[in-house]
């Protein structure tokens, strides 16, 4: 038993004793990304969306590990309305808590994905002052949702317009329909992105095929946004629930195992994506830590001496 204790106290040890502010911004939950000393005034912003209704974000955890998260608003094309925004942290903050969790699905409801925010809303918060604190509401929520230590995939059925395509940047892998299409509408809009879009799309394609999707506000059809590298897969059904079905299976292959590996290996990818080379090195230090010589990697060398009788 004592042996147990030492090894707790060692990773404990290991992760105190290396864990940079930047790290622990990134694998501590519930942090945000702005707070008063930013301008941001959270609890003044929720009051305000509170008042614009419409539409909701449901979540399914099932007993796999996997999570589906809908964006249920099809009379507005999934757009979000103000309280959809406000479920959307609480979402977020519920699957941080979601300790079985292991891979996380995001689709809209009604066969299309999302248009992005709903005008009513937009048209009532059209300053710069509201406009920015909803840019750091979004940015927060849609960099928690990044962060989790879940595999996630953001399934493209119909458009994923303005918002719509910058949510799914947020998201880990992107598989779309054939029928599909992304476009960030924000130039004609006379904006730019403000969900942290343009910084996760230019990481994902690259700056210089960043810059002519958001200046062209290309339309992107599964076709091109597969050449791009910006989705990962275009699937065969087109159907809404034989799609969530093929996205479900997709996913399978990537969250087969138990859920502190699978958590692991996604919090020693994120590191490597936010941190330095050497805060990097360190977490993924601190991880082997929670995972070496723990029931899982003792299983997987008992099975493989097995083979080798």
């Amino acid at each position: 038993m004592s042996g147990g204790n030492n090894k707790q106290e060692m990773a404990s040890l290991l992760k105190t004793s290396s864990m940079s502010v930047r790290t622990k911004l990134i694998h501590q939950t519930g942090l945000s990304l702005y707070n008063t000393s930013h301008g941001f005034h959270e609890e003044e912003l929720k009051t305000k969306l509170q008042e614009f209704p419409g539409g909701s974000i449901d979540l399914q955890k099932k007993e796999n590990g996997i999570g589906i998260l809908t964006l249920n608003n099809p009379s507005k094309r999934n757009a979000f309305s103000g309280v959809m925004m406000l479920q959307l942290l609480e979402k977020v903050t519920e699957l941080e808590n979601w300790t079985e969790g292991k891979g996380l699905i995001v689709h809209g409801a009604k066969n299309t994905f999302c248009s992005g925010s709903d005008l009513n809303a937009v048209k009532a918060l059209a300053t710069p002052e509201y406009g920015v604190a909803l840019c750091m509401f979004m940015q927060n929520t849609l960099t928690r949702l990044m962060r989790l230590p879940l595999i996630s995939v953001a399934l493209v059925q119909g458009w994923a317009l303005g918002g719509g395509a910058e949510f799914i940047t947020a998201c880990d892998f992107r598989l779309m329909t054939r029928e599909s299409e992304i476009r960030f509408v924000h130039k004609e809009m006379g904006i730019v992105p403000s969900w942290g879009g343009a910084t996760r799309l230019a990481e994902i394609i690259g700056s210089r095929p960043a810059l002519k999707v958001l200046s062209g506000a290309l339309k992107l059809d599964s076709e091109q946004a597969l050449n791009l590298g910006m989705v990962d897969e275009v699937l065969q059904s087109s159907d809404g629930t034989e799609c969530l079905e093929e996205a479900q299976e997709w996913l399978k292959q990537f969250v087969q195992g138990p859920p502190e590996v699978i958590r692991a290996l996604k919090k020693s990818v994120s590191s490597g994506k936010e941190l330095c080379f050497q805060e990097a090195l360190q977490t993924e230090r601190d991880l082997v830590g929670t995972l070496w010589g723990g029931p899982a990697n003792l299983e997987a060398i008992a099975r493989k001496g097995k083979f080798h009788k």
